[in-house]
């Protein structure tokens, strides 16, 4: 417990991680921001303090008490990889969002700062982006130190990395800020997804048909690969790519002429037949369409390659398969084994649908949740309680395990609202254990 009944205030709170972490450490929050109503709602329900809207209308001065502790896990869209990565220059004003934790931090100077955001800050803009917030940050006076942590590394079961950013007011008495980031695990060791899921819990969303359809066919891919003597590739697997035949390797095809294109063989062996460049274009795997640059990049070279090369190796059976997921769309196409030399079953490993393929890893720590309701881990060993079926999507109770809010109340969102937002939140697990040292210093 802290020995000191520290305040802190909540900027972009979401589901409240910070409060709740800060919480358990006899910390009293004074003031809260989310822009989102629902949220809001949710967050009065939980804590019993309504937060402010719009922090941009917010006025500093009036509205926001003194504290001892500013706690933001401020958007991240601005600086992930997953987003337009622009910054301090989004167009939706979103990077700028850290100029008004700066505002705040100038006019009522709290003894600590404590920030969360996605680990791409640290490279985004070849590091200018981070360069600018810890020279504000410094001229403000603060010290700061940084770590990027994921729970996995504290025993908790999910890969999800984040970075840390702590920060203590200079005030020329105390000592110099010497700050390491808590490593003690918190979970024992050998913790795995399996310690979290509860194969009782009613309230799933079951696998609709063609889901399990689709697993279907790719677990006869799995099956015919291993039985005609392959390994299963450790490289992303490109199924569109199956019988292909144009060209690749000088020129895009999209700097390519009609001619060029006329007759090859495009998405899935297809022959293509178009009688303008957009027609043939359109028929190619919709990776290869692409006209940002004359030649591909060379990962993307060395993925056509491998395909080609699995494919002719392959050929027998892979045509007989290839009619089977012809009418299947591009993201149902893709496939990354990321299990090694693992079991070559999907029954006992977690599935993730994204938009970029299917993704598979071995069933021993989450993928990160994700912001996209439709990208919840698949639990295929599952047996479900009220059904003789298999099979289901992680639980927004397991979810909510994952990242400290087990018992966080969450009724009034729908479940994609609740899955969208614990993975917009921080790990309440690491902010405690960080928080409890910081207010040691």
């Amino acid at each position: 417990m802290a020995k000191k009944k520290y305040t802190f205030i909540d900027l972009f709170a979401g589901l409240g991680g910070f409060h709740l972490a800060l919480e358990q450490l006899g910390c009293k929050c004074v003031f809260a921001s989310e822009l989102r109503e629902d949220l809001r709602k949710q967050y009065e329900k939980n804590f019993k303090i309504k937060p402010f809207g719009d922090i941009t209308k917010v006025d500093i001065k009036k509205d926001i008490p003194p504290h001892d502790i500013l706690c933001a896990g401020f958007p991240c869209q601005p600086f992930s990889q997953a987003g337009k990565r622009q910054g301090f220059d989004d167009e939706k004003m979103r990077g700028s969002m850290f100029g008004y934790i700066c505002e705040i931090i100038k006019e009522h100077k709290p003894k600590f700062v404590f920030l969360e955001n996605v680990s791409n800050l640290m490279g985004h803009d070849g590091g200018n982006t981070w360069r600018v917030i810890e020279d504000k940050l410094d001229i403000l006076g603060y010290d700061i130190e940084k770590e990027v942590l994921s729970p996995h590394e504290y025993n908790i079961p999910q890969h999800r990395k984040r970075i840390y950013i702590v920060g203590r007011r200079r005030n020329g008495q105390n000592k110099e800020f010497e700050f390491v980031f808590p490593r003690e695990p918190i979970m024992p060791e050998g913790t795995t997804i399996h310690t979290l899921i509860d194969e009782s819990d009613t309230n799933y969303i079951p696998l609709r048909d063609v889901t399990r359809k689709q697993l279907d066919l790719w677990s006869e891919f799995i099956n015919k690969t291993i039985a005609n003597g392959c390994t299963l590739p450790g490289f992303p697997i490109w199924a569109m790519e199956f019988g292909a035949t144009y060209d690749f390797k000088e020129k895009a095809p999209a700097f390519q002429s009609l001619k060029e294109l006329q007759g090859k063989r495009g998405h899935l062996g297809q022959k293509v037949n178009g009688f303008t460049k957009e027609a043939c274009l359109a028929q190619l795997p919709n990776y290869a369409q692409t006209d940002k640059s004359e030649v591909f990049p060379h990962w993307k070279i060395r993925y056509i390659e491998q395909n080609r090369e699995f494919y002719k190796k392959n050929k027998k059976w892979l045509d007989k398969w290839i009619l089977k997921v012809k009418d299947q769309a591009n993201s149902f196409l893709k496939l990354e084994w990321n299990c090694g030399n693992d079991t070559p079953t999907l029954e006992d490993k977690i599935i993730q649908f994204r938009a970029s393929g299917i993704r598979v890893k071995r069933a021993t720590y989450s993928p990160a949740l994700n912001l996209v309701g439709t990208q919840i881990p698949i639990l295929p060993w599952v047996q479900l309680p009220d059904s003789t079926k298999k099979g289901r999507y992680m639980t927004v109770r397991e979810a909510a395990s994952l990242q400290g809010m087990k018992d966080m109340d969450f009724t009034g969102l729908s479940k994609g609202r609740v899955y969208e937002a614990l993975g917009n939140a921080v790990n309440v697990e690491i902010v405690r254990l960080i928080a409890n040292k910081l207010i040691e210093c």
